[in-house]
């Protein structure tokens, strides 16, 4: 059953509408980027000052990877908790500055530093570019603990849509021995199943912001061939195992395409022994953590997520 849409997302769909613009599927790769780009100053909340902030490139499999970093107030200098972040944008579009404000959030909230990777984006850098770069950020600041004052056994991972599905993937290759050890895991609004066959995507396809058509044009730009659809680096929903992956933290908008795939997750994570909070927010609409200027709900989110990360995190210094 569809719930009632909440009055601050029923209204930013509405700005939305009147702002007016085509489908990203409806256009070029350079326009869907030029529109986010051009969008997604208006829909954040404020950016709110950390103690620090850099940017620094690192080395990456397929070359240099920008990266920023914040650490927030009341991150210790030394063996501060760490988050790596991972944008949302459909693999697609989304840059270091679309999601900055969740970034400054989580680094206060969670008295944590927070690294955000400039990761490759899709078509001109297909699946597994993009993780590859994610990976290679983890494996940066495991190896660079000391150099960045943080403790290396208290880095989670987090990231929404896109993001939550590289955040997602890269904690399995974490639990696989592939990528440093995570703490935590925070999926926002994750995408797990590519084949998009999930009821959601009916209920919810049209007239919600992000819609089915939208979400199969970023998919089919990430892919290499319909088969990578089944691999589960891009469908973590269909991995043979999630146990012993790390304690998850799962935000899911009750009005959005990938509800039923994001619940399907937590559930199967819950399963096979993960420990989960599944965060639902029925009135909520896919992108809400991103739309803190019109929803109060995205700083409630963050606040929620952020909470429940020192919970996890936290040492007898704290």
């Amino acid at each position: 059953m569809v719930m009632t849409l909440d009055p601050d997302a029923l209204r930013a769909l509405e700005i939305g509408r009147e702002a007016g613009g085509e489908p990203f599927e409806n256009g070029s790769v350079a326009a869907a980027r030029a529109a986010y780009n051009a969008s997604f100053p208006t829909q954040q909340g404020e950016h709110e000052p950390v103690v620090a902030t850099a940017e620094r490139q690192i080395d990456g499999p397929n070359g240099p990877v920008r990266i920023r970093i914040h650490r927030g107030i009341g991150a210790p200098p030394a063996g501060a908790r760490a988050l790596l972040y991972l944008h949302g944008g459909g693999w697609v579009i989304g840059n270091l500055s679309s999601h900055d404000e969740i970034c400054r959030w989580l680094a206060n909230l969670g008295n944590a530093v927070v690294v955000c990777p400039d990761y490759r984006l899709a078509p001109e850098h297909k699946f597994p570019a993009g993780l590859d770069d994610c990976t290679a950020a983890l494996r940066f600041m495991a190896e660079n603990a000391g150099e960045l004052g943080i403790d290396p056994a208290r880095i989670a991972v987090a990231g929404d849509s896109a993001g939550g599905n590289l955040a997602a993937v890269l904690a399995l290759l974490s639990r696989d021995g592939l990528a440093p050890p995570l703490a935590a895991q925070i999926l926002i609004y994750p995408n797990t199943d590519a084949r998009q066959t999930a009821d959601s995507y009916r209920r919810f396809g049209t007239g919600f912001g992000l819609t089915a058509a939208t979400m199969a044009w970023f998919r089919d730009h990430y892919l290499r061939t319909s088969g990578d659809m089944t691999d589960w680096r891009v469908s973590p929903l269909l991995a043979s195992s999630h146990a012993g992956a790390a304690p998850a933290f799962v935000v899911i908008a009750g009005h959005d395409i990938l509800t039923d795939e994001g619940t399907a997750y937590a559930e199967r994570l819950r399963i096979e022994g993960v420990p989960v909070v599944l965060r639902h927010w029925p009135g909520q609409i896919h992108g809400f953590v991103s739309m803190g200027r019109h929803i109060l709900a995205a700083r409630q989110a963050v606040s929620e997520a952020a909470a429940w990360l020192q919970t996890q995190t936290r040492t007898q210094a704290d």
